[in-house]
């Protein structure tokens, strides 16, 4: 640890606190779970006497810099357009721990329950307002800043083409994965395929033939370990966003992985779609949503070395290779593997970073 003097004392409290967070500090106490950073729940005392309590996220490691920064200007974008969709943003910065540098991202917390689904048409009417209203600033697909899912960076240069924006992200996590698990001949022959005709092909054609989407701010993870009901109000509340402005169906990817436990119910994109309509053409929907379902299954891989996220991932690419850009090198899509056909379920493990 640096020099004493740097950090916080006389507060109540097991979370050691840098005075470099905030000023006028009562307590800090270690809550919640968080693979990749470490999180405390901390009250301070306002000029007026009064106590406020805000949520704290320190990082380290991989990317700590656009992870912090990354959701504090994700989640100020969205409490812009929707608020109270998440926990008000307060801020983000840095300070050293010896020779480490802590990047941390403060923001309101709220007293929440993780165990109960929300309520299907307040969460989709909520999440369309978010995508109708948060419009891009330039009117192009990307974001200002770099962010993160999980904690692999986004590539979010500003694209005019959603298929060119969407292929910056694949190729993002197809680069992290191989990184933590090793080349592998017929899956790297599977991902330049989808690279070079499945994705102009499948997303080209939502911005061909007289047809356009319009860049809609996402939250970028949005899966059930990042929703929560609050206890006093009783309204739902996201939090961890690594937003883009991105085609909307992307959000939902992720919904779509053996891990989601109710978010996959048809009831919530049977609601959603009664606010957006699918994008034309509407009987591609599916296989846009397959293939946005690569993304967090790689991203996912690329964090937990050995993850059959890359077995499924690997399954979907020859799915869609096979219907959009057949070519006659690649291995043949298995249909006992493809969990939307056989439902299969796999718990997402998470373990608090120590």
């Amino acid at each position: 640890m640096s020099d004493s003097s740097e950090w916080e004392v006389d507060i109540k409290g097991n979370f050691p606190l840098h005075k470099a967070v905030v000023k006028e500090i009562a307590s800090a106490e270690s809550c919640g779970i968080s693979t990749w950073t470490k999180t405390a729940k901390i009250s301070v005392i306002l000029e007026d006497g009064t106590r406020k309590r805000y949520f704290l996220k320190c990082a380290t490691g991989q990317g700590p810099r656009p992870l912090v920064e990354g959701e504090f200007h994700s989640a100020s974008a969205i409490d812009a357009v929707v608020q109270g969709l998440v926990p008000k943003p307060a801020g983000w910065g840095e300070y050293a721990n010896g020779k480490t540098q802590v990047y941390f991202f403060l923001a309101d917390f709220h007293d929440m329950d993780f165990s109960a689904a929300p309520d299907p048409e307040h969460l989709m009417s909520r999440i369309a307002d978010l995508h109708r209203r948060g419009t891009s600033p330039t009117g192009l697909f990307g974001f200002p800043i770099t962010t993160v899912c999980g904690k692999m960076e986004r590539t979010v240069i500003w694209e005019k083409s959603w298929a060119k924006s969407f292929t910056h992200q694949l190729k993002d996590v197809i680069k992290y994965d191989n990184e933590t698990n090793g080349q592998w001949v017929e899956y790297d022959a599977a991902c330049q395929q989808l690279i070079d005709g499945v994705i102009p092909r499948l997303l080209g054609a939502l911005q061909s033939d007289g047809r356009e989407i319009t860049p809609a701010l996402i939250h970028g993870d949005l899966w059930e370990r990042n929703i929560g009901i609050d206890m006093e109000t009783g309204a739902t509340v996201l939090f961890d966003p690594g937003s883009t402005y991105a085609h909307n169906e992307m959000e939902f990817g992720t919904w779509r992985c053996t891990w989601a436990f109710y978010l996959n119910s048809p009831i919530y994109m049977r609601l959603y779609k009664r606010h957006i309509e699918p994008s034309e053409p509407v009987d591609e929907w599916d296989d846009r949503n397959r293939l946005y379902s690569i993304h967090p299954y790689l991203n996912d891989s690329a964090g937990h070395a050995g993850s059959f996220s890359r077995q499924i991932a690997y399954n979907d690419m020859l799915y869609l290779c096979e219907k959009y850009a057949p070519l006659g090198c690649l291995e043949k899509y298995d249909r006992e593997k493809d969990v939307s056909v056989t439902g299969a379920y796999v718990p997402f493990a998470m373990k608090q970073l120590e």
